[in-house]
């Protein structure tokens, strides 16, 4: 049987109450898992829906594994109409709600099996596995270990039917650690009209036999800096071709760690579809007795006698042997080594991610899609306490790093710090990271910091939805014409600097948005933001004060400009102030707030392009 992988994104779908404390139970145990639950009669839910049928279908076509504690035949019903081919289909799994039996309706060879058995141990209860193959074998020919590959699925159904059958299969191995075929008390007999081959040679499969790819070779490659990738991605394929070696049994590609920042490298790994893990000097030097090909001056520009026959053998392990010894061409190397069997996650190290996310505003359902991906990825989250508390179970099993208010820049520090180990790390800002937030600190600290290890981490920024879209989303449309944004707080921006901006702002008749508008020892801005505001437009111009946004106690209101004073807004609020143009209408159940485009007198061809 294959390890247990977790998919990446899961929903747990509850209808009822009793069914939503299952699930958040589950969700503990299942890392980056959401409670999705019915509006109607479900409370603690991370995101809420009306439509059950639309939203398991929905579910379903993103490629989101669902667990619905509910009965199978709701969810059958609601995906009947979305069933296509069933090697693409995510797993979905019906759980009992007193958690007595979790059922994989669809894709059980993607893991729905899998799934179902972890549900089980869970909550003490029974995997209804149906499929013949898992029954019969312990396992499936579509669902084999990671790493392994099947060359011609299409002989995985006369196989599975001939053992079935009870009819003889054989066993051909040429290469790769088979015990897992033999898990269930599996046999093979000697000779037979149907065979499973194992190999990792390119030679095809013949009529007869099933042709796995076991994950046996480790590709170690060297290449200069800023090496064209096609140049590296070039020399392997040759390379696989000249040894007839099978790109498939390639288990990872890895290299020196100084190269960990180097395109070419992850493009080739990228190009064989497999993990790229990295080693040190040191360790590379003690594989100097088994290469085939040491070099004095790999030596003195490294601190290695060699880079790519060093790491393949160290990634491929002890037992290892070069295959296929170092291949030079234009400033890049190669080769090969082979092993029975190589798990890519337990070699080297990986190259450490940072991904500064935005959890939006605090509830779930304003957190993009994006940020719950990358906090699933994560094995770090670093952040303000109260910030990663939002994230609820999102961030179940993952390992917090707490720093106080005040302590930003240490926060980055700790963040880069950890990916540069190795680390999968997530930086948590509240709203947008890039928006008075901490993306433009750990730019800021790359910048000024001589830290080469930092160069080698791996960046990315997940935006979020900031204070000023929700407020505006909550009032209207303030924003519908050109507006900017003033943050107030005078900690790291003179004051004189501040009151320039927004005495220009009130002449440019911005719609402004006010950031950190006063504290308990800083409230004389706010009254000069008014002052400044309040002698540039009308003073029936709308003013919205939105406060604790999607938390508890929000409050919107919208007053005119005439009647804002400093005592109406504290930290946690965010002010904006339309423009001479800005309206406030009463319609339906409230009042909204709108600044308008101007439509009417705009061109076709003006508003034809990203502005209707």
């Amino acid at each position: 049987m294959s390890d247990f992988s977790l998919p990446s994104n899961i929903a747990l779908v509850a209808l009822t109450t009793d069914g939503a404390i299952l699930a958040r139970r589950l969700a503990s145990e299942l890392p980056g898992a959401q409670v999705h639950g019915l509006a109607a009669r479900v409370t603690d839910a991370d995101i809420v829906f009306d439509d059950v049928g639309g939203h398991l279908a929905g579910l379903f076509a993103a490629g989101t594994a669902i667990i619905g504690v509910c009965a199978s035949g709701i969810l059958i019903r609601s995906l009947t109409p979305s069933l296509a081919d069933k090697r693409d289909e995510p797993p979905v799994v019906a759980v009992a709600a007193d958690g007595s039996v979790a059922v994989p309706l669809l894709g059980g060879h993607n893991g729905a099996n899998a799934l179902s058995r972890h549900i089980a141990a869970v909550l003490g209860g029974t995997a209804a596995i149906t499929t013949a193959s898992d029954l019969a074998n312990g396992w499936a020919l579509d669902d084999p270990p990671p790493g392994w590959t099947v060359a011609n699925p299409a002989m995985m159904k006369p196989i599975a039917a001939a053992w079935l059958a009870g009819e003889p299969v054989a066993l051909r191995q040429d290469a790769g650690d088979s015990t897992w075929l033999f898990d269930g008390g599996v046999t093979f007999a000697d000779t037979g009209a149907l065979a499973i081959h194992i190999s990792d040679s390119a030679e095809p499969p013949q009529k007869d036999e099933l042709l796995l790819h076991p994950p046996s070779l480790a590709l170690g490659v060297g290449c200069e800096r800023d090496v064209a990738p096609e140049a590296l991605i070039s020399l392997v394929d040759q390379t696989l071709e000249q040894a007839g070696l099978a790109p498939e049994s390639v288990a990872v590609v890895t290299s020196l760690d100084v190269k960990m920042d180097e395109p070419a490298v992850h493009a080739v790994a990228a190009h064989l579809g497999v993990p790229v893990r990295f080693f040190d000097a040191p360790t590379l030097e003690a594989e100097t007795p088994r290469l085939a090909t040491p070099s004095d001056l790999v030596f003195r520009a490294v601190g290695c006698h060699g880079v790519a026959e060093g790491a393949a053998l160290a990634a491929a392990g002890s037992d290892a042997a070069l295959v296929v010894p170092k291949i030079r061409g234009r400033q890049v190397t190669c080769a090969i080594a082979r092993a029975p069997a190589i798990d890519a996650t337990s070699v080297g190290i990986q190259r450490g991610r940072l991904s500064i996310v935005g959890t939006g505003p605090g509830a779930a359902d304003y957190r993009v899609p994006a940020a719950d991906q990358a906090i699933s990825r994560a094995d770090h989250i670093v952040g303000y306490g109260p910030y990663i508390d939002l994230l609820g179970s999102t961030a179940a099993g993952k390992q917090r790093h707490e720093f106080a208010l005040g302590e930003e820049e240490v926060r980055c520090r700790a963040a880069l710090d950890l990916a540069e180990a190795g680390g999968q790390v997530v930086l948590v800002s509240s709203g947008d990271p890039g928006i008075y937030a901490m993306a433009a600190l750990v730019f800021e600290l790359l910048d000024r910091d001589d830290n080469m290890a930092w160069n080698r981490v791996a960046l990315d920024v997940v935006p979020g939805v900031s204070a000023m879209q929700l407020a505006a989303a909550r009032a209207g449309a303030p924003l519908g014409h050109d507006f900017c944004a003033i943050s107030l707080s005078d900690l790291l921006t003179p004051w004189p600097a501040i009151e320039q901006r927004l005495r220009a702002a009130a002449e440019a008749d911005f719609v402004v948005a006010l950031y950190n508008p006063v504290s308990k020892k800083r409230r004389h801005q706010m009254a000069t933001a008014c002052e400044i505001l309040q002698a540039h437009r009308p003073a029936d111009t709308p003013v919205i004060i939105a406060r604790n946004l999607a938390r508890d106690g929000e409050s919107v209101r919208v007053l005119p400009l005439a009647e804002l004073a400093v005592d109406d807004v504290d930290m946690l609020s965010v002010v904006i102030i339309g423009n001479s143009n800005s309206r406030a209408v009463r319609r339906g159940e409230g009042e909204w707030v709108y600044t308008p485009r101007g439509y009417d007198t705009a061109s076709e061809n003006d508003t034809a392009v990203g502005q209707r």
